[in-house]
């Protein structure tokens, strides 16, 4: 997995800033102490990253998310580049739990993890928002190609079965698809609930298909095509399931 790095915030000192302030205690040009403070260092590097990963799917975890997408909407901000935000939830997952049981289910959510981690770009950001629901944060991303990434993911994990007490289970996802740019005035907490609330209209409106932000007309020309603007106003064809 990739790492995104972001600021450090609040009272915390990161862990460069630690290791720079290291001198050896013995003063000698070699310090017999540099080989015992790197491998702490590492060990400390490694417990940072596991603080910011999801144990169950092995993408990154809610409290990683919402520093990433701050950061990311910062870097929007600056670079005037755009930030997706693709927000997932999986259908109808509680008949899993009730039918083969929690075990499984968590089989089912660990399955889903590796086909959103194996599926999406270096720089993108696989996120567990919670439960059976996952956040895919998209850096210097159109809603066009954010609007492809969700269909393509979308398509992925419909045809991934996952193989539940021997019995092959498909699984699908509704997806909802906001972008932010540089013009734009929202808090992470607005900008999840934007990307929140497409989900809820893909849920609503039939399930395994993705739901897209309207493009505004008042914003400057986005190199947006009028075909392209009617795929996005419009959710996928496909099926219930």
């Amino acid at each position: 997995m990739v790492r995104h790095a972001f600021p450090s915030r609040g009272q915390g000192v990161s862990l460069d800033k630690i290791s720079s302030k290291i001198v050896c205690p013995t003063t000698a040009r070699e310090c017999p102490l540099a080989s015992e403070l790197e491998q702490l260092r590492e060990k400390c590097r490694i417990l940072e990253d596991l603080s910011y990963v999801d144990a169950l799917t092995g993408i990154y975890n809610f409290r990683y998310m919402q520093r990433a997408l701050d950061m990311e909407m910062e870097r929007t901000r600056r670079s005037r580049l755009p930030t997706s935000l693709v927000m997932a939830d999986l259908d109808y997952f509680k008949r899993i739990n009730d039918e083969f049981g929690h075990e499984e289910g968590n089989e089912a959510l660990a399955h889903i993890g590796r086909v959103l981690h194996e599926g999406v770009r270096v720089i993108d950001i696989p996120c567990r928002y919670g439960g059976e629901e996952f956040a895919l944060i998209l850096p210097s991303t159109s809603l066009v190609q954010a609007s492809k990434i969700a269909e393509r993911l979308r398509i992925a994990i419909s045809s991934s079965p996952v193989v539940l007490r021997g019995r092959r289970v498909t699984i699908t996802a509704s997806f909802g698809v906001a972008s932010f740019s540089h013009f734009d005035d929202w808090t992470v907490g607005e900008f999840l609930r934007k990307a929140d609330n497409f989900l809820y209209h893909a849920k609503s409106s039939g399930r395994n298909r993705v739901w897209v932000q309207e493009i505004s007309p008042v914003l400057p020309d986005t190199g947006v095509t009028r075909e392209e603007k009617d795929i996005l106003l419009a959710p996928s064809e496909a099926g219930d399931k």
